[in-house]
């Protein structure tokens, strides 16, 4: 595909938005195009995930999103290799000998309104998200083109080894890294690189090995008290709204550890039917994070408690679902220096950074620890874009120059890691 089609194929995905496990038209349309190419393998949902999987939808909302796929255009036939939501792709071209090296890109999106204001270009040029309610806001769109440019520009060359590119679902709820990586199709790769656009970096900077990933783990409670007349019996009632508030204050007092930053956050509490009626089933969606997988574990242990204790204060039961989970890990320094190195010679690149932190969580890490385990390595790649907007904003925008200098950087950082020993 030439760059402008790589533009093109980038605003069609931006029009069909999908959250997690719901990526049905995202991946007819990926497979799509690479049934056009020369692989030696395709495999499509249940071929690309383990079983274990959480998070995902109930069976209408997964029928919903079906239906908008198969609307818009997607294929029957591949539509019914994804039942049950699993989502997802993995390409790999076989040339020769040689060592075997991946691209990670993710390829969901966000439950976020899309702006309509004449300024943002996806609404003046007519590519505004139709699935309204969700957005490409983090440039999941780009990297799912950027994953078929840089596959296009590698079979193109002379490259020896084995490629596979990971067109993962998920990301952005922390659950589609874990089971990609526990599929089997991680064991053999020597090097991995996956990318993020932006991330504050301006268009034509690149960081070679992004560090500082925050590991995370995400929980839902639900708090279940008992009703009663607020006015005539209050007494009566066991309060799961008072619990909930009670468990979001504390919270946020867990002590923070000495050996390095620690998160919490309340992203969101419902529940409650009415005023004058004691609230007897309250939710609340949350989140900790740590410097490090252990510091993380930290935050768990003591949020759990926090959790268990407040409902036990005021008589309410509770039910904790693990939601997302990631770990932390650090980009290695043999490949962050192939990409730097490449990236310095790549035109359209500005500037080079070696590292950066993150900042925030990325379940690529499942994936580059798989790799790092079994004796590979692996580095998380930013290339900068300008975007009007911040990452998860209405206004987010990518500038679509970053997707020819992302697929250059990314395809000759691939074939100067596998040209190493020659």
């Amino acid at each position: 595909m030439t760059e402008s089609d790589l533009v093109e194929l980038r605003r069609e995905l931006h029009r069909h938005p999908e959250p997690a496990w719901c990526e049905f038209y995202t991946t007819a349309r990926i497979v799509e195009e690479l049934e056009r190419r020369d692989l030696d393998g395709l495999y499509v949902g249940p071929e690309v995930l383990d079983d274990d999987r959480i998070g995902v939808p109930d069976d209408a909302e997964l029928d919903a999103w079906v239906e908008r796929a198969r609307d818009a255009g997607a294929r029957e036939d591949v539509l019914r290799g994804l039942d049950g939501g699993y989502t997802g792709a993995v390409a790999v071209a076989e040339r020769g000998d040689g060592p075997t090296v991946a691209l990670r890109v993710d390829i969901d999106a966000l439950p976020i309104e899309e702006s309509s204001d004449v300024d943002h270009v996806p609404a003046s040029e007519g590519f505004r998200s139709e699935n309204e309610g969700y957005m490409h806001a983090c440039g999941h769109d780009a990297h799912a083109a950027i994953g078929l440019g840089v596959l296009d520009a590698v079979l193109d060359s002379d490259f020896a080894g084995t490629l596979k590119v990971f067109f993962q679902p998920g990301e952005e709820r922390i659950v589609g890294g874990e089971p990609m990586a526990n599929s089997g199709h991680l064991d053999d790769v020597d090097a991995l690189l996956a990318v993020h656009v932006g991330l504050d970096h301006p268009t034509g900077q690149v960081v070679a090995g992004i560090d500082g990933f925050l590991a995370v783990s995400q929980f839902e409670a639900t708090f279940r008290g008992t009703p009663a007349h607020a006015g005539a019996r209050p007494e009566s009632g066991e309060n799961a709204m008072q619990a909930a508030a009670t468990a979001v204050s504390n919270l946020y007092g867990i002590s923070r550890h000495a050996d390095g930053a620690t998160r919490v956050n309340v992203g969101v509490i419902e529940g409650g039917t009415a005023t004058n009626i004691v609230p007897e089933r309250v939710g609340i969606e949350g989140e900790v994070r740590g410097e490090t997988t252990e510091l993380m574990q930290y935050m768990d242990e003591r949020a759990r408690r926090v959790i268990r204790s407040a409902a036990e204060m005021h008589g309410c039961g509770v039910d904790i679902e693990r939601a997302g989970v990631a770990p932390s890990t650090e980009s290695d320094d043999d490949l962050r220096a192939v990409v730097g190195e490449v990236a310095r010679d790549t035109p359209g690149v500005t500037s080079v950074l070696d590292s950066d932190h993150l900042g925030g969580s990325e379940d690529a890490t499942y994936l580059m620890r798989r790799v790092q385990e079994r004796g590979g390595s692996a580095a998380y790649v930013c290339v900068g874009t300008d975007h009007p907007g911040g990452h998860h904003t209405s206004t987010f925008d990518v500038d679509e120059e970053t997707i020819g200098i992302a697929v250059d950087v990314l395809a000759r950082s691939l074939l100067a890691w596998s040209r190493r020993g020659d």
